[in-house]
């Protein structure tokens, strides 16, 4: 995944699955259908990649919840669960780690296309009417 282009990347597959074939032949099944979904990142800027790598962005929030809700063991409403999971996220929220590059949001959100996390269209220039 740290591969700096899509032939690297392909090579050291092609690589580690005729190393590993005979040993976990599922595993490499796995690999190789799986393989598209696993380095989709790549279709996004280089900047964006520390994020969309990382599950933390899901799991950090909720390992706050967890530590209040497992303490606490049972709850008499549910109500009283929903508020306090609530609270908790909106504790935790303060806290999250901002997206780098926020200077080319606007070009992922119009649609840029990106390779190997380069840029390969141009943002669409907009026409004054």
């Amino acid at each position: 995944m740290y591969a700096e282009s899509r032939a690297a990347r392909e090579a050291i597959r092609t690589r580690f699955a005729a190393q590993y074939r005979l040993a976990y032949p599922k595993a490499i099944e796995t690999l190789e259908r799986d393989w598209e979904r696993l380095v989709s990142f790549f279709a996004f800027p280089m900047d964006h990649s520390l994020h969309l790598r990382t599950t933390d962005i899901v799991e950090s929030p909720f390992a706050a919840v967890r530590l209040r809700t497992t303490t606490a063991k049972r709850y008499k409403k549910a109500e009283h669960a929903t508020a306090l999971i609530w609270k908790a996220l909106g504790v935790a929220e303060r806290t999250f780690r901002r997206l780098n590059a926020l200077e080319i949001r606007r070009a992922v959100y119009a649609g840029v296309t990106y390779s190997d996390g380069v840029a390969v269209t141009p943002l669409p220039r907009r026409i004054a009417a």
